[in-house]
């Protein structure tokens, strides 16, 4: 029996991406001044991918509305960029780490206060309204 639909599965996977993209902007950050570094990233193309094949039911009023597809159980992979944004070799673009780092908090938290708000509610039908 599937409790809560579904929904705790898909913010927790949410939250693996989250926590797999801030890793790897850290990672970016600290090797910031080490020649040859090349900047990681969090891909989802192969994920995109499979969302082609894959289909979940989802209830629909209206037949013109979109098909739900489902994600797979995969986070992502780290793909490599091939800038350099210095003449040592470095691939580290700083403004740009600190802006995905701050985004990625940003994503993080609001994933973070939804689930809150899934166990707030539970605990609140278990406590019976009180």
């Amino acid at each position: 029996m599937n409790l809560f639909g579904g929904t705790i599965s898909h913010l927790e996977r949410g939250l693996d991406f989250s926590a797999t993209k801030g890793k790897a902007i850290s990672q970016n950050i600290a090797n910031v001044d080490t020649p040859n570094y090349k900047a990681k990233n969090v891909s989802f193309q192969e994920i995109f991918a499979d969302v082609k094949t894959k289909s979940l039911e989802a209830y629909r009023t209206d037949n013109r509305h979109i098909d739900f597809s489902s994600v797979g159980g995969s986070v992502g992979t780290f793909n490599y960029s091939n800038l350099r944004y210095r003449h040592d070799g470095n691939g580290v673009d700083m403004d740009k780490e600190q802006a995905d780092l701050a985004a990625n908090q940003i994503y993080y938290n609001a994933l973070v206060d939804r689930i809150n708000g899934k166990f707030s509610s539970l605990q609140n039908v278990i406590k019976g309204g009180r």
